[in-house]
């Protein structure tokens, strides 16, 4: 019988080191690297940055010409009466008169106040602003990344703790009831012990519950099937050399929602310098080469043709338009200021977010000293409580309340490193600096 029990348990061991062999080991490296080549954000903000590449051309500016092909085919079919100067009278029913005129024209801007190059630097700073939001994605979605996954390896461990509590439980059922069998505890011993141990499996399906959920969303996060199943690593690795003025520097250099609020402001400059651009005079070279064909059934000129080639120039300036220039320019020079104070406050802001988060990192630090600190004591306590039952010398509430702390402290650990990396994200992320 022995042998058998010894063989079934050889036998589930190697299924479930097989089955955990087959799961994928997803590194948070890997995770990012997948979320962006899949993520859906990220693919739209990248397709609005070509947008804005396409958009940058000096066609697109005002700087090329634009050549326009025509034809005009006119037919007419008419009563016609036609009294010459000597009196004579011409009458022609349904006289037919056509004519054809094709050809091919320029319209040329030459000269716009130098609205045309302010609007090419517009659109190069529309294509860098662009480029800005699509870093702010990427690093949003980084962000997002790291913490859920770190979520989930936070998840994990707990898993790790509630199945140890488990053992527990089993075994000081185990122990009770043997003491139950020569007579030195009661059933009222035995019962509690059961109990215990049927809540630590209800908070064990609780726990998976959570945890395949959270895989869920980080699957959805990737842009992948919900069903893929996989394992991430055991340990959270908290960066604790980050330093304030450092973090500082650098988000004044390259947080994407301060540097779009600056390149926004230099829009502001263009679009202004593009208003003023008509208060100067417009000139347009035209040109082109046009074909004329007309035939006609009652006059003196029965067909005419003619091949040739126009020029011309042509020049307007704005007079008076009902004060519209003053009040734009006026408007343009609100909206240039209200972009400057943007920055001021997006500078400030960003600060302030960095002071606050910096300090929650520093907390977060020490709390993770104390909780491993904790644990140690805790698991300590647990053996000592685990060897005093076993000789009787303690109530099963001792053991239970040795035991609960012992879950408890390895649980606060957890999380104690799981919102240190959290904050550690959150100053990476304000910094620009999101990697993995």
């Amino acid at each position: 019988m022995n042998t058998k029990i010894l063989f079934r348990s050889l036998l589930l061991f190697f299924f479930c080191i097989v089955k955990i062999n087959a799961q994928e080991i997803l590194t948070i490296e890997n995770a990012v690297k997948i979320a962006l080549e899949n993520n859906f954000e990220i693919k739209m903000a990248s397709n609005n940055l070509d947008i804005d590449k396409t958009n940058l051309a000096i066609g697109n500016a005002g700087m090329l010409p634009k050549v326009t092909a025509n034809l005009v085919d006119a037919n007419r079919i008419e009563n016609s009466t036609q009294t010459l100067q000597n009196g004579t009278v011409n009458t022609l029913d349904n006289a037919k008169n056509n004519s054809l005129n094709y050809g091919v024209g320029l319209d040329w801007t030459v000269f716009d106040g130098f609205k045309m190059f302010a609007r090419l630097d517009q659109l190069k700073e529309l294509q860098k602003l662009g480029e800005a939001q699509l870093k702010r994605t990427i690093i949003l979605k980084i962000s997002e990344v790291n913490a859920v996954y770190f979520d989930l390896v936070q998840q994990q461990q707990q898993l790790s703790a509630l199945d140890t509590t488990i053992v527990i439980s089993t075994q000081r059922l185990t122990l009770a009831q043997n003491r139950f069998n020569i007579g030195k505890a009661s059933k009222l011993e035995v019962l509690n012990a059961q109990v215990d141990l049927n809540t630590d499996k209800v908070a064990l399906l609780r726990q998976k519950e959570s945890y395949a959920n959270r895989k869920i969303i980080l699957n959805q996060i990737l842009a992948r099937d919900s069903k893929v199943d996989f394992k991430v690593v055991d340990q959270v690795k908290v960066d604790d050399k980050l330093i304030l003025s450092e973090l500082i520097a650098l988000a004044e250099k390259q947080n994407p929602q301060l540097e779009s609020e600056i390149i926004n402001k230099r829009v502001s400059e263009l679009q202004l310098k593009q208003i003023k651009a008509n208060r100067y005079p417009r000139i347009n070279l035209t040109t082109g080469y046009n074909f004329l064909d007309s035939e006609s059934s009652l006059g003196f000129t029965a067909a005419f043709s003619a091949r040739g080639f126009n020029y011309g120039l042509r020049a307007s300036l704005n007079v008076f338009d009902g004060f519209a220039q003053n009040r734009n320019e006026k408007i343009a020079k609100i909206q240039l200021d209200n972009s400057k104070i943007a920055i001021e406050q997006q500078s400030l802001l960003l600060n302030s977010e960095l002071s606050i988060a910096f300090q929650t990192y520093l907390t977060n630090l020490e709390l993770i000293d104390l909780e491993e600190t904790n644990e140690a004591i805790a698991k300590q306590n647990l053996s000592i409580t685990v060897d005093k039952f076993r000789i009787g010398t303690i109530t099963t509430i001792e053991f239970r309340a040795a035991q609960l702390n012992y879950i408890n402290a390895k649980v606060r650990n957890s999380n104690a490193q799981f919102q240190a990396k959290l904050s550690e994200i959150a100053l990476k992320e304000l910094a620009g600096n999101m990697t993995f």
